[in-house]
């Protein structure tokens, strides 16, 4: 688990500055800018519209569109439920309530000890293993809720 900077205008400036010229340099600034503080702070959009010559409407939109762009620091640790068709069909779409009702969150939310996201992934490409997720980026397959509640309560404690 990466560690995340507070936000300073100066270094979210250099970061934009060194993928200025990249191709499609909006995408490589907002993942770079996320890495770096944990999320995509409202403050950096002025920032990247300018360098960019764009709208900030635009920007904002590209964050929006594009589901692994937060706008709000993660908890300490990162759950991400697939919600494709082929987990669904296993019982991912009732194993995804059960987490949402334990955790009594929303998708995207943190929960208030700031502990654990939750998020929604679209296919893991563990077909055959689902229901699939990532705890922090390890990939865990044949998910059931006794293993998903041990998870849960892992990344709570």
């Amino acid at each position: 688990m990466s560690t995340v900077e507070t936000w300073d205008a100066a270094r979210a400036a250099a970061i934009i500055a060194a993928h200025r010229e990249a191709e499609g340099a909006a995408l490589p600034m907002l993942h770079a800018l996320q890495e770096a503080f944990g999320h995509v702070p409202e403050a950096a959009v002025p920032l990247i519209a300018e360098a960019l010559n764009l709208s900030r409407a635009e920007i904002h939109g590209i964050v929006t569109f594009y589901h692994d762009f937060r706008h709000a620091p993660a908890g300490r640790h990162v759950l991400k439920l697939c919600r494709a068709e082929a987990c669904q069909s296993v019982g991912g779409e009732a194993l995804a309530a059960h987490a949402q009702a334990r955790l009594r969150l929303g998708w995207g939310e943190t929960t208030a000890s700031g502990a654990l996201t939750l998020e929604p992934i679209f296919c893991l490409g563990l077909c055959a293993c689902g229901p699939a997720a990532l705890l922090d980026g390890k990939v865990i397959g044949r998910l059931d809720e006794k293993r998903l509640d041990a998870i849960i309560d892992g990344a709570l404690r």
